[in-house]
């Protein structure tokens, strides 16, 4: 089977990455958000991603021109996967959102349609009885920004065709990221095994008081040579899904020290709008950041 057609669900940080990305190896990718704003932020994000392809990327007019033409935006999910060959799914992380948008595909989408979620939190298993063919759903999960940490975690579950697994691995190739099989089921893959206690030990010492945010960062980017600290991550990550995982956590562990700091994540970045680099304003303030001006770690 050739991939051809691939549909976005989801045009938020990462979804309107994975798009652009897509679109720009040559593919047709059709956006699908819940809103006509949602969609309109994915275009300005489009826009912004244009410029950096040109400025950083060697791409010319023409290649951006061809992506553009690559991309279709819609608020009509039926519409959206009508010819699709492939979904890669990154709508927020809620399990029972997940549920719903499953559910519905399994309805609406033909019988070729391979489906793939980009969820950082989830195992596949956990969703693949609402996909309506578990063995053509598993995990194509993303790293941000897409470009630059280039890896495509491949992650199936028991049910999943090796047939379909190795497709998935082939157009992870295709859209230029660097395959990584994930032979078995591990929450947060590899990527995220990893990341996820640097973030968590990040936060503990932030809201226990232990230091600012900014000296954190600064000695991990000093200490490990990173162009990012975890905070300057989580920025990028988007807080929505910073909330999300704290909420999760406290819950599974009933640990009301950390709900409630899933509560001042809602209340000092969410409800402010300062949901980090896709509002222009997290821990910093974007399109450039203190953390790479030439005197931060001075």
């Amino acid at each position: 089977m050739r991939i051809k057609n691939v549909t976005v669900l989801g045009g938020g940080v990462l979804g309107s990455q994975i798009a652009w990305q897509t679109a720009f190896k040559g593919f047709n990718v059709i956006i699908y958000d819940i809103s006509e704003e949602s969609l309109e932020k994915s275009k300005k994000f489009h826009k912004g991603f244009s410029e950096y392809f040109k400025n950083y990327k060697n791409a010319t007019e023409k290649d951006i021109d061809k992506t553009f033409s690559n991309i279709q935006y819609t608020t009509n999910l039926e519409e959206a996967i009508k010819n699709a060959d492939l979904i890669s799914e990154s709508v927020p992380e809620v399990f029972e959102i997940k549920k719903e948008i499953y559910e519905k595909l399994s309805k609406l989408a033909p019988e070729k349609t391979i489906f793939t979620t980009n969820s950082s939190t989830m195992l596949p298993s956990q969703l693949a009885k609402y996909t309506g063919r578990p063995e053509k759903f598993l995990a194509l999960h993303f790293a941000n920004p897409v470009w630059e940490a280039n890896i495509g975690e491949v992650m199936g579950h028991e049910e999943t065709s090796p047939e379909i697994f190795e497709i998935v691995v082939n157009f992870a190739k295709d859209i230029g990221m660097i395959p990584i099989p994930i032979k078995k089921e591990q929450s947060g893959y590899v990527l995220n095994s990893l990341l996820v206690p640097l973030l968590h030990a990040a936060e503990t010492l932030y809201f226990d008081g232990v230091a600012d945010y900014k000296d954190i960062d600064k000695t991990w980017m000093i200490s490990t040579g990173s162009k990012f600290g975890p905070f300057g991550i989580i920025d990028l990550i988007g807080m929505n899904t910073l909330y999300n995982i704290i909420k999760m956590r406290g819950e599974k562990l009933n640990d009301k020290k950390i709900l409630s700091r899933a509560e001042k994540i809602k209340k000092n970045f969410i409800d402010k709008n300062k949901l980090g680099v896709s509002t222009g304003e997290g821990f910093y303030k974007y399109p450039n950041p203190e953390y790479q001006k030439t005197d931060f770690l001075k």
